[in-house]
């Protein structure tokens, strides 16, 4: 989220941007209060001390920071009842949180680190290495999707906004440039979308559901692999087919529904015939016509719609037909919201099942709240596979990954090709 809002202010400046990755809290500090770089996009929390010797951008979201434990282990309710070690990144908000837990705890003990990201503290947590680590809500929502086995034990501490922050003198020039930008992005509804992208679909947490898929993942996917490759082709992605399937199936070939759809991507009577799907039950023409399907439905979707968007569009048309999600396209305009956008229209197709909304509609009733939860899932299993895969290839130590958290920048005011150097933005 922070690496697209940060090109989306670069953009607006005319410059270039100079990310520097750190996990180093007091470094980023150290970085901005130097000079050094201009902009702290780290997923900052705001704090009073933190507000002694930064200045804070407006708040972009809101979060809460969670103690976590190895789910199976003892489940401890309260700070008191912790029995082992507790690690902690250090300069945080979460060592602040616990110094002031320890004016009413004096037993809480703690260790701090500035060698290991919240991730690493999470794998030590899996791995036994350490009993506690404290993260904030997001990270863990997205780091439950490839582990279930991390659970939490309690919220510590009040909601915290994050901001992005730069450092503290007279000249706020640049300040003013990025509170203009934030209100930018508020009034058109760019912040909520981003929210929407990264973090919609993993705020739920099923630890039943997230053991099952794993464990599907690791039994059956291997058999079917192929043909969701070979189904895919050129133009699409197989893990997204793959996700897909689990949601209409769980990779189960006979599977049937009370509605009479079958097989591995659920396909009705009438949408085999049309696609040349003889057998539903047969796996690999399944999966085959499935595809086929999904390449019809994007192609109903308008062109200016750019991915990821157009692909939750099309997902939910295969899930409850075009016209009902051109409907609620129809009813979000009418509302003042954008009909191109996921996130707008997420919220109106529920409005579907009201008959004083769907009465109004070219294709009439429809359980608007199915397609809104079934692409929330595709998303979630989609993730997973892409992580999956990705574990298993090489990694290119050069390339910086956009779902990255970013932690600092330098936006350079050269964007000519030919010059990679970078200047400061005064």
């Amino acid at each position: 989220m922070e690496f697209e809002l940060v090109e989306g202010f670069a953009e607006k400046l005319g410059v270039k941007v100079n990310f520097v990755v750190s996990d180093d809290l007091k470094e980023i500090a150290e970085m901005i209060e130097s000079g050094e770089a201009d902009i702290a996009a780290a997923g900052l929390s705001v704090t009073e001390e933190r507000e002694n010797y930064l200045r804070f951008a407006p708040a972009y979201q809101q979060i809460t920071s969670k103690l976590v434990f190895k789910q199976g282990k003892k489940w401890p309710r309260n700070i008191s009842q912790l029995d082992g070690e507790l690690r902690v990144v250090a300069h945080s908000y979460f060592s602040q949180e616990l110094l002031n837990l320890k004016k009413t705890e004096p037993g809480l003990h703690w260790s701090e680190t500035s060698e290991h990201s919240t991730e690493e503290l999470l794998m030590m947590v899996l791995d036994e290495t350490i009993d506690y680590t404290i993260v904030d809500s997001t990270e863990l929502d997205l780091n439950r999707r490839f582990h279930p086995e991390l659970a939490v034990a309690f919220t510590v501490g009040k909601p915290q906004s994050l901001a992005w922050a730069v450092k503290k003198s007279d000249d706020y020039s640049l300040f003013a440039q990025i509170i203009e930008y934030f209100g930018e992005q508020k009034s058109a509804g760019r912040i909520a979308q981003l929210t929407e992208k990264y973090y919609s679909h993993v705020e739920k947490f099923d630890y039943v559901g997230a053991r099952t898929f794993h464990r599907a993942t690791e039994n059956k996917l291997g058999k079917y692999k192929d043909m969701f490759v070979d189904a895919a082709g050129e133009d699409l992605d197989w893990r997204l087919l793959a996700a897909l399937s689990y949601q209409e199936s769980h990779w189960r070939p006979k599977a049937k529904s009370p509605t009479g759809v079958r097989g591995m991507m659920m396909l009705t009577l009438n949408t085999a015939k049309q696609l040349g799907v003889t057998n539903r039950l047969d796996a690999e023409q399944s999966i085959d016509g499935g595809a086929r399907y999904l390449r019809k439905v994007l192609k109903r979707v308008p062109e200016r719609i750019q991915d990821p968007d157009r692909t939750w569009f099309a997902l939910a048309g295969y899930n409850v037909g075009w016209g009902h999600v051109e409907d609620a396209r129809i009813i979000t305009q009418k509302q003042g919201g954008n009909p191109d956008s996921w996130a707008d229209v997420k919220e109106r197709l529920p409005l579907l099942q009201k008959k004083r909304w769907y009465k109004k509609t070219k294709h009439g009733y429809a359980r608007g709240n199915e397609p809104v939860q079934y692409v929330t899932n595709i998303r979630r299993y989609y993730d997973v596979l892409v992580w999956q895969d990705e574990e298993q290839q090489p990694a290119d130590p050069l390339e910086l990954n956009p779902s990255q958290k970013t932690q600092t920048l330098i936006a350079s005011k050269d964007d000519s090709a030919e010059n990679n150097q970078t200047e400061r933005v005064d």
